[in-house]
């Protein structure tokens, strides 16, 4: 069949589902999504974004999908991608609900054939476990009345090289023909690779193992910057040193924690099932561990600083600059943010807080703003209206101690200045 001719359906418009979306419709079919949130739906018909991605806010309004809250849509498609989120609980214990629910939601509404696509990051397994014994209660034969394939999102927000457009990509089916058709939707959305999986469980591990690696690499020089601190030795240095080795060597950045729904997400997700298989991954938990203490660390260099100048915690107005997880963008998704803030009004601090991507959840509206009223400073997102800052502004302002979350500032100039910088390790 033609691709003019197919309805592809995208259940979720968020990060990953709507950019889809609007690819579909970009290279040539007809395309519906579907999303429970009617303010978000309609905002789409109006072909404004409401992510603030640059290949969104640049191709919506031109190569728009016809958004809607009805179900029903699914009878038309010949494509459905299921793109919901698949968080983890406070036991860090992942949660398959969003996957269930529209998974179910595509069992009901199914058309005889259609091609059903998970990208919703999930552990090897699920697509068997979960996912097929949902459309065969519902009395559908897999690889006859549909054909059931997964392909790992890979979604980098923010990142204007590396979009939906060109990104390579993995599939994985339970059969031939399912694997087939999903290679060939995958191939003419994106002009990247297409990389055939030999099972579907593979194509499950792909994600898994993608971000687990950057999650053990940064948790490495996240544990490098608290030794170098005590060494005086400055890890930027290092890294940087270390990053003119042309090969076997790939650098990675400490910070004051890691965010997105992805790198702190996802190892969960292969340490639970893992366990279930009777395996510890204590090396994954390890990185998790060393991670998830940034923010925490992050605050104690701030309670050092102050104490350098015999300034308590307790009463001291602390800036929080930045609430995204990352430079550029308004996801707030698991960022450090939360944690440092909570952190700081444990110790009694004043806490501001300002992102001029997200003022909505900021207390101060303009940058001068906070910088007027705060004693402190943590940097917690590297936005560009940021690090553009002048080394001699914090001193302008009366800043005492900047922590610099990121290491994006600069450290000597700032120190001049006679402001006390940290950064994690330098």
């Amino acid at each position: 069949m033609e691709k003019k001719n197919q309805t592809v359906c995208v259940i979720g418009l968020g990060y990953v589902g709507l950019p889809m979306a609007v690819r579909s419709v970009e290279v040539g079919y007809k395309v519906y999504g579907l999303d429970n949130v009617k303010k978000k739906v309609d905002l789409i018909n109006s072909g404004k974004s409401p992510i603030e991605e640059k290949y969104l806010i640049d191709n919506l309004s031109r190569f728009k999908p016809k958004a809607t809250t009805n179900e029903k849509i699914l009878k038309q498609a010949d494509i459905i991608l299921i793109c919901v989120p698949t968080p983890v609980d406070e036991k860090f214990f992942p949660d398959y609900t969003p996957v269930i629910t529209a998974s179910e939601i595509a069992a009901r509404n199914l058309k005889k054939g259609a091609l059903v696509i998970l990208e919703s990051t999930v552990n090897p397994g699920v697509s068997e476990e979960i996912i097929a014994p949902i459309f065969k209660k519902a009395g559908c034969k897999i690889g006859k009345d549909v054909f059931i394939a997964h392909c790992p999102e890979r979604v980098n927000p923010g990142d204007i090289k590396w979009t939906v457009a060109n990104l390579p990509r993995v599939v994985g089916s339970f059969d031939k023909n399912g694997l087939d058709m999903a290679y060939d939707y995958y191939t003419s959305i994106t002009t990247g690779e297409v990389r055939k999986m030999k099972s579907i469980r593979a194509a499950e591990a792909v994600k898994i193992v993608e971000n687990s690696f950057r999650d053990i690499n940064i948790a490495f020089v996240n544990e490098l910057a608290k030794s170098f601190d005590k060494f005086g030795i400055d890890v930027k240095d290092v890294i940087e040193g270390a990053s003119n080795k042309p090969f076997a060597f790939m650098p990675h950045w400490p910070s004051c924690g890691v965010g997105g729904h992805c790198i702190p997400v996802d190892p969960y997700y292969l340490i639970e099932r893992a366990k279930e298989n009777g395996f510890d991954h204590k090396f994954l938990r390890t990185a998790r561990e060393i991670n998830n203490s940034m923010p925490a660390y992050t605050v104690e260099l701030l309670q050092d600083s102050l104490n350098e100048i015999k300034m308590p915690m307790k009463g001291t107005t602390v800036g929080i600059l930045g609430i995204a997880y990352k430079a550029n963008v308004d996801d707030i998704r698991e960022s450090p943010s939360k944690k440092i803030i909570e952190l700081a009004k444990n110790y009694g601090a004043n806490v501001l807080t300002y992102d001029p991507h997200i003022l909505e959840k900021s207390t101060e509206k303009k940058l001068e703003s906070i910088l007027k009223k705060s004693q402190a400073i943590i940097l917690v997102t590297d936005h560009d209206e940021f690090k553009s800052i002048e080394p001699k502004t914090w001193k302008k302002y009366g800043i005492k101690v900047v922590i610099d979350g990121k290491n994006c500032l600069d450290k000597d100039a700032i120190r001049r200045s006679g402001v006390i910088y940290k950064g994690i390790g330098r």
